[in-house]
């Protein structure tokens, strides 16, 4: 539960280091500890709720029988000096009893406080996770667009190239065609140049 957090939390200090764990496994651990939490959080409540009531209980109790002691002796005394130190001392209760509510709800809001900040620092590490895989998957898209790009240009230069392979044919003789020509011409040649030689 929130050992869980405060672990995790302990391990991320504001300033990253290499030695810690990457932003993918805080990630992992704070999810877990976020479920766990969330699955004892209504018991946990309860507990706790309970131990603090319980607390004050006694609080109060015990200054109830401070109060009830004071009142016994202030009976029984019958000095002046006496009487104006138990009106001394009860007044002291009724401050001591203030500063303990103040001193309660400081805990409670201190607590809050505790927690807030470790929610803080889990909400970081979600934030970097997720900026982590913005990163990943514009970089995965611009990689995607390139190959997309390149497949398209390849697509085009083999249209144009069957398109040339279509258009060649008609416009000028197969190669094998001319060599076949050239080669005869030349035997023409030979065959007419032989005899004015020979003349």
């Amino acid at each position: 539960g929130q050992q869980h957090m405060a672990l995790v939390a302990s391990l991320l200090p504001p300033c990253p280091t290499s030695h810690l764990p990457t932003p993918q496994a805080a990630f992992a651990h704070l999810a877990l500890a976020f479920r766990c939490d969330t699955f004892t959080l209504q018991q946990r409540v309860l507990v706790e709720k309970r131990a603090r009531d319980a607390a004050e209980e006694n609080i109060q109790e015990e200054l109830g029988q401070c109060r009830a002691a004071l009142e016994r002796l202030g009976q029984s005394c019958a000095n002046a000096d006496c009487k104006e130190t138990l009106e001394q001392l009860q007044h002291n209760l009724t401050v001591l009893s203030a500063a303990i509510e103040r001193a309660t709800r400081a805990a409670e809001k201190l607590g809050a406080v505790h927690q807030e900040a470790r929610m803080s620092r889990a909400a970081e590490v979600m934030v970097q996770h997720v900026e982590n895989l913005k990163r990943h998957h514009l970089r995965e898209r611009a990689e995607l667009e390139e190959m997309k790009r390149l497949i398209q240009q390849n697509s085009r230069n083999r249209q144009l190239a069957e398109t040339q392979d279509d258009v060649e044919p008609r416009l000028r003789p197969h190669p094998l065609k001319r060599t076949f020509q050239q080669g005869s011409a030349r035997r023409r040649v030979s065959i007419a140049v032989i005899p004015k030689q020979l003349l």
